[in-house]
């Protein structure tokens, strides 16, 4: 039997060193320790994938909490499913005893462990929803405060102001004045719509 940990969390600037922690302290080698740096709404991610190519009958899987697992409810009881049944793991949930595969085998454990799992894997992937809710709805508020997203406008050529006028004034073409600001024609005319409504207000 060989003991195995799996870490995740959501981006690259998040740290995994709790979850790295929990695991040593649950006597997980660091070789056996695969972390994934990726969204949890799918199983789609290398470490976990690689991992599990390694699982075999009797080894044991331990992970922090069921939401590094994974965020998505019928995805976590899949791949539970999976490890469980298929491979023949056994899982152990560190802060959750009661979701430890080799405790109550019975029946009647099997039956609860599996009640739990459903209600953990639906708060799981109900806190996803809440966090795209959030999201959405502080970025909404941020637009409405006029905060631009994406990647600053490029700065405008000197020429710009003197060409715009130019063309406003009717005595050169839209294709030339975007030519003679080095610029592709859709730019120039979104520049140029941008500097009207700014003027404007």
């Amino acid at each position: 039997m060989k003991v195995y940990g799996y870490a995740r969390v959501s981006s690259t600037d998040q740290n995994e060193e709790r979850q790295m922690v929990a695991l040593r302290e649950a006597e997980v080698l660091e070789q056996n320790i695969f972390v994934d740096k990726q969204s949890g709404k799918d199983f789609a991610r290398p470490q976990y994938l690689k991992m599990v190519r390694k699982l075999k009958k009797d080894d044991l899987l331990c992970i922090k909490s069921i939401d590094r697992l994974g965020r998505n409810y019928e995805e976590i009881q899949n791949q539970w499913r999976i490890l469980t049944k298929e491979i023949g793991v056994d899982i152990c949930v560190l802060d959750m005893p009661i979701l430890d595969t080799r405790n109550g085998k019975d029946l009647l454990g099997t039956f609860i462990a599996d009640i739990v799992l459903q209600i953990l894997s639906f708060v799981a992937e109900n806190e996803r929803a809440n966090i795209r809710h959030r999201q959405a709805e502080g970025i909404a508020a941020a637009k409405a405060r006029g905060v631009r997203f994406g990647r600053p406008p490029k700065k405008l050529p000197s020429n710009f102001y003197v060409v715009y006028q130019t063309w406003k004034d009717g005595k050169i073409t839209c294709t030339k004045a975007a030519e003679e600001c080095g610029m592709p024609l859709s730019t120039f005319r979104y520049r140029a719509r941008d500097y009207q409504r700014n003027k404007k207000s």
